[in-house]
């Protein structure tokens, strides 16, 4: 059976949007104003290497799917060349290679998933489908990387019903911002 694994930059307010800049958001590109370092870059490489597959919400899959089928490196070609599925309900079909679109129910669905698939199944970025996932406790590990950019960091959530996040009134993805319980685990793991 596949375990869920969420990878994503937030920043320690629980700033989710834009982090590469691609969105031309007001606060685009905050995630890459901070060097990772070689400790870093390994954790992302070794991460993606090691992943079976990759589950992402329908806006992370169409900017990935813009940005990545260009790029020729070890990391650009596991990511292009890996199962990728996405879950949406707009989305009529998945123009990257190997991706399939997941509608219905997600639970359901993304319990399938796992039972069909070994090893990780990495979540990048998706907000709004990571708060689904961890309200429904399949997510096996957190990894996040905070603002300031000196430690990544590996959690495991398993069983950690009780996190949630909320929505910013306003709606944007820069709101979605972790409640108080969530906001001392994601301050926790960012801890030296």
């Amino acid at each position: 059976m596949a375990k869920l694994v969420v990878s994503e930059f937030i920043s320690v307010d629980g700033v989710m949007e834009d982090p590469g800049g691609s969105e031309g958001s007001a606060r685009g590109g905050w995630a890459f104003q901070f060097n990772r370092g070689a400790e870093g870059d390994k954790f992302k490489l070794d991460e993606t290497l090691s992943s079976a597959a990759l589950l992402l919400g329908r806006v992370t899959y169409e900017g990935f799917a813009a940005a990545w089928p260009s790029r020729k490196n070890e990391f650009a070609d596991k990511f292009n060349s890996m199962p990728k599925y996405v879950v949406s309900s707009t989305l009529e079909r998945a123009s990257w290679n190997n991706s399939t679109v997941l509608r219905g129910n997600v639970v359901a669905e993304i319990s399938k998933l796992r039972q069909r698939l070994d090893g990780d199944i990495v979540v990048h970025g998706s907000a709004r489908l990571v708060q689904t996932l961890v309200e429904h406790d399949l997510v096996a590990t957190q990894a996040t990387r905070s603002a300031c950019g000196s430690r990544t960091r590996r959690r495991s959530v398993t069983g950690s019903s009780s996190s949630s996040t909320s929505r910013d009134p306003k709606g944007s993805n820069a709101g979605i911002r972790p409640s108080q319980h969530n906001f001392a685990y994601h301050a926790g793991a960012f801890r030296a």
